[in-house]
């Protein structure tokens, strides 16, 4: 590796260190954050922030004199992927369990149950009364559509009329479709937008809680069209819709609870996100308020959809536009390549194998031979600039401890022998989007959830190879073995390419080996499908390597850049390279002009 691959490597690094501070899940100071698995269903609700205790008191808590009807009651519909339970107090989702889902502890899958969220709508009167949904209790119908869907419709009188929501469940469907109509109440409700609240209070289902956690989060998409993505962070956030609003989406690091309007939007919205970091019961408290035109549910109008379901960008991007971007797959150009590169490679393979960990290394592979040119042409750069080096040494030798000298005459050789320094590292540059595709993808793709491989449990997460009896700060109080591989396998081909590059010399040296290690600790906790995947990726690289050198010549190069030095020799410098020897040759002006003021 020589002095130029190390620059690159060192600006490689450092923009992988800066996009794994900014998009990496937050790690908390705890001595053992996310270990310990979340109580079960039936635990007692944590304590909830003053803003939302009213809003999610238990169902004991309210006030009965204020109910009218007959008694409580839930009521249970189902299909093939849902099992959605109503209460009658509100007529409204109680409960909702995702049946082909399990948690990272093997529990069942609730989305939020009654204890842990609460939906509520509620309008004004004329007269200034508000009535709340959850102050009434429904009478439910039920029965089934001709296309086998079930059907519930919840009645409750109300000031001389009635309020009337219908749900229908389709059989094979995440998605609730949701009729809210106020009947007779034209002359009794107040021209101003209904107002409806879903507070979430989400429990962790994945194994690595501070993950599971930044990963928690509100989006929206306005009528307008445009896209707001909450920032998967820690810190708790506040915001309202700048315009009315198509969607909202509670997403819950691999599953969505979402609300979307059919025909009119939303008035409105605002959104709320609380993070209380020493409530392991509770990653993040979820808040959303959104306003609906009353115009609407008074003529019958008022249609929506609930979606409750897995967070796949195969199934969220046929439910509305833009949903589908609940699935965090990167920004820009790193979206592009996960959904329309690497997604599409996985979906193909799990076709014909059912090994996750074989389909990234195949995943791998196939990477690797697509940019094999690119690398073959950091390989041949690097054969040049070895074949220079006696060059090179003499330049040094020859003008001592003239820096600027030295840099402006090797520019002068490298043109003359046709060999640009920065050939070896605009290959490596133009592989970025993959590297940081992939830091995006595995934590984030619910195709890798839950799906074990050798000792890891689940490549979505972590693989604890050894459980630590204490907790070690930046590290964890786990050991991935992954990890480890991936770390011992760089520091090998970093010693490799150090024994056969006699340049690399001094701290840079050093710093080849430094930054392996620096990943030890920082990939520790990352998915394990990630630091497999670059555990492979530096196995077929030996092996690339390795072929590689039958094709690159020592011999055959020299002779290249002796023909390029003949043709090169009148020829002047041009382009990058021309500028940089001009910005050296005026540096060394300068230099030259002050010694001589200080003589």
């Amino acid at each position: 590796m020589d002095r130029n691959s190390a620059t690159g490597l060192f600006l490689i690094s450092a923009l992988l260190l800066v996009y794994l501070f900014f998009f990496s899940p937050k790690k908390e100071d705890a001595k053992a954050p996310g270990k310990t698995p979340p109580p079960t269903a039936a635990a007692t609700a944590p304590a909830a922030t003053p803003a939302v205790v009213a809003a999610i008191a238990p169902e004991a808590a309210l006030d009965t004199a204020a109910i009218s009807g007959a008694a409580v009651q839930d009521v249970a519909v189902s299909n093939e992927n849902l099992d959605i339970t109503f209460s009658t107090r509100g007529g409204r989702v109680a409960a909702v369990r995702l049946k082909k889902y399990k948690t990272f502890f093997g529990q069942p899958l609730y989305l939020f149950d009654a204890k842990s969220a609460r939906m509520d709508t509620r309008f004004r009167t004329i007269d200034g009364k508000t009535i709340k949904f959850s102050d009434l209790v429904f009478q439910p119908t039920t029965s089934q559509a001709a296309n086998g869907a079930s059907v519930i419709t919840f009645t409750a009188p109300v000031a001389g009329g009635s309020v009337v929501q219908t749900y229908t469940l389709p059989k094979d469907s995440y998605e609730l479709s949701y009729n809210l109509r106020l009947n007779g109440l034209e002359r009794t409700v107040a021209q101003e937008p209904l107002v409806f609240t879903f507070i979430d209070q989400v429990r962790q289902t994945e194994q690595d809680l501070a993950q599971n956690r930044t990963h928690t989060t509100i989006n929206h998409y306005l009528a307008a069209g445009g896209l707001e993505l909450a920032e998967a962070s820690d810190n708790p956030e506040e915001y309202k819709a700048m315009g009315p609003v198509k969607w909202a989406a509670h997403k819950h690091n691999f599953f969505v609870a979402g609300i979307i309007a059919d025909q009119q939007p939303f008035a409105g919205g605002a959104f709320n996100s609380n993070v209380n970091l020493a409530d392991s019961t509770t990653i993040k408290t979820l808040s959303s308020t959104l306003t609906i035109p009353v115009n609407e549910v008074v003529q019958g109008r008022g249609q929506y959809r609930f979606f409750f379901g897995p967070n796949s960008l195969n199934l969220l991007k046929d439910v509305t536009p833009e949903f589908d971007r609940n699935v965090t797959l990167g920004w820009g150009l790193f979206r592009w390549v996960n959904r329309f590169v690497v997604l599409p490679v996985f979906h193909f393979l799990e076709q014909y194998i059912t090994s996750y960990g074989i389909i990234i290394a195949l995943l791998v592979l196939l990477i690797k031979l697509v940019t094999w040119p690119l690398t073959y042409k950091t390989y041949e750069s690097q054969a040049r600039m070895k074949v220079l080096k006696p060059e090179i040494d003499a330049l040094k030798e020859k003008y001592g401890d003239d820096a600027t000298k030295v840099q402006q005459e090797t520019m002068k050789l490298y043109q003359t022998f046709g060999v640009s320094p920065l050939a070896g590292c605009v290959p490596t540059i133009l592989t970025l989007p993959i590297l940081f595709a992939m830091f995006q993808f595995f934590p984030n793709a619910i195709e890798l959830r839950q799906e074990s491989f050798l000792w890891a449990k689940d490549l979505s997460s972590y693989d604890v190879f050894v459980k630590l009896p204490f907790y070690v700060k930046w590290y964890g109080d786990h050991v991935s073995m992954f990890t480890l591989l991936m770390t011992a396998s760089t520091l090998l081909m970093t010693w490799q390419s150090n024994q056969t590059n006699t340049a690399m010399q001094g701290p840079m040296k050093t710093y080849s080996y430094l930054m392996p290690i620096i990943f030890l600790f920082v990939l520790n906790s990352f998915a394990a499908g990630l630091t497999w995947y670059y555990f492979v990726s530096n196995v077929i690289t030996f092996g690339q390597q390795a072929l590689t050198k039958a094709f690159v010549d020592d011999t055959k190069i020299r002779a290249q850049l002796d023909a390029n030095k003949i043709k090169n020799k009148d020829k002047k410098p041009s382009g990058i390279q021309g500028r940089i020897a001009e910005a050296m040759k005026a540096a060394q002006e300068r230099e030259a002009q002050a010694k001589k003021k200080q003589s």
